[in-house]
C-alpha cells in the first residue's frame, strides 16, 4: 500500500490528536469529510493504523518510575528473550535496535527499588550478556 501526502498529513493530524472529529481532519487536509473517512477506513483496513491509544501525562501513569534498559542478547536467542520480557508486566515497550545492544525495553514501576528488581531479573534473563539502564528523568515530548 502507498501513502501519499495527503495520507500522510491525515496521519500526522492524527498523531496530534487521535480524538479530531473528521470535519477537523478534513480541514486540516484540505479533503471532504467523506474522502476523510474513507481514507481512515482504508489506513485501519490496510494495517497502517492498528489502533488508538490514550497517552497519559507523566504524573497519572501507572508507574511513577520509567528506565530504558538496553539489552545485549546472545547470538539466536532474540525470540527467547523477547517471550521472556513479554512475560515481565512492567515491560511495557520493547524495540529492537542496531548498534552495540540488540534491544531496548522501557519498564515501568512504582517505586525505585522495585525498578532495581525489574532491571536484575532481566539482567539474569538466559540469552542476556549484559544490560545497562537509564532512568527516565522526564519526556520532553512525545509524538
Amino acid at each position: 500500500m502507498t501513502i501519499d501526502m495527503v495520507d500522510q498529513k491525515l496521519l500526522d493530524a492524527l498523531r496530534e490528536n487521535g480524538r479530531a472529529s473528521t470535519a477537523d481532519l478534513a480541514r486540516r487536509v484540505g479533503r471532504s469529510r467523506t474522502t476523510v473517512q474513507s481514507r481512515i477506513e482504508r489506513l485501519e483496513r490496510d494495517g497502517v493504523i492498528v489502533g488508538y491509544a490514550v497517552r497519559l501525562a507523566a504524573d497519572h501513569a501507572h508507574g511513577a518510575v520509567r528506565a530504558q534498559v538496553m539489552i545485549k542478547v546472545a547470538p539466536k536467542e532474540s525470540r527467547a528473550v523477547e517471550a521472556a520480557l513479554r512475560a515481565i508486566p512492567e515491560v511495557r515497550v520493547l524495540h529492537s535496535v542496531s548498534g552495540d545492544f540488540d534491544m531496548i525495553a522501557v519498564a515501568a514501576t512504582a517505586s525505585v527499588a522495585r525498578m532495581d528488581e525489574v532491571i536484575d531479573s532481566i539482567g539474569h534473563l538466559p540469552g542476556v550478556e549484559r544490560t545497562t539502564s537509564s532512568i527516565i528523568l522526564s519526556t520532553k515530548f512525545d509524538r
